[in-house]
């Protein structure tokens, strides 16, 4: 049987920040985070579900916003312009996309 646990803002946190690193480095495709996340979502106590979505929520929201912001800018660098995608697109893709993820975390 497996073990429930309670969530803190700190350890929904670092949960996204080592999804996200895992993809960055190539070694979590998006499928397993798929399963990583659902199988997190059935861990967390359901007294603290609606405490927990709150809190992936808000760090989804902060870690999208920085990527927009960081995306943003790379258009004002000298030299860093790209042919091949808009600047504007990728943020606004993975945007859409965690937002669908996030509304259910099961």
């Amino acid at each position: 049987m497996p073990q429930e646990l309670s969530v803190s803002y700190q350890a929904v946190k670092t949960k996204v920040h080592r999804l996200m690193d895992a993809a960055v480095e190539g070694t979590k495709a998006e499928s397993d985070i798929h399963t990583c996340i659902r199988r997190w979502w059935c861990l967390v106590q359901p007294a603290d579900r609606a405490v927990a979505r709150r809190y992936l929520l808000e760090v989804l929201e902060k870690s999208n916003a920085t990527l927009k912001a960081i995306s943003d800018e790379l258009t004002e660098l000298e030299g860093f312009a790209s042919r091949d995608r808009s600047s504007e697109a990728l943020p606004e893709a993975r945007m859409q996309s965690n937002s669908t993820a996030a509304s259910s975390p099961v």
